[in-house]
């Protein structure tokens, strides 16, 4: 009975790599509302493909973070005219560090795995 090894490599899709470095640059540059879209991507792109399971909880995070001042400014009857404006800067402080956790994990995971 012979035991086979085969390397396979897992590779971050392309969206979500992308996706996952433009929610700072964009919360950072004032585009908060904008960056509700690579938001939803890295969320929708972890959960959509099974490798990326361990990013799971952090893009998880994110949305979350995100979510709260967006909900935030939707609900308040006297917000300011854009979600930058209005965004509380822990909230920004917050939403730069889950994305950078999120980054983090995205390139220091393991990107080879052996198969029995």
């Amino acid at each position: 009975m012979s035991v086979q090894t085969a390397r396979t490599t897992r590779r971050t899709p392309r969206s979500v790599l992308i996706t996952a470095w433009a929610v700072p640059v964009l919360v950072l540059g004032q585009f908060s509302m904008v960056a509700v879209v690579p938001v939803l991507l890295v969320l929708v792109g972890t959960l959509r493909h099974p490798e990326l399971r361990a990013l799971r909880p952090y893009s998880a995070a994110l949305a979350a973070v995100y979510a709260t001042p967006l909900a935030i400014w939707i609900l308040r009857p006297d917000g300011a005219p854009s979600l930058s404006k209005d965004m509380h800067p822990v909230f920004l402080v917050l939403i730069v560090a889950a994305a950078a956790a999120l980054l983090v994990k995205l390139h220091t995971r393991s990107t080879t795995s052996e198969e029995i």
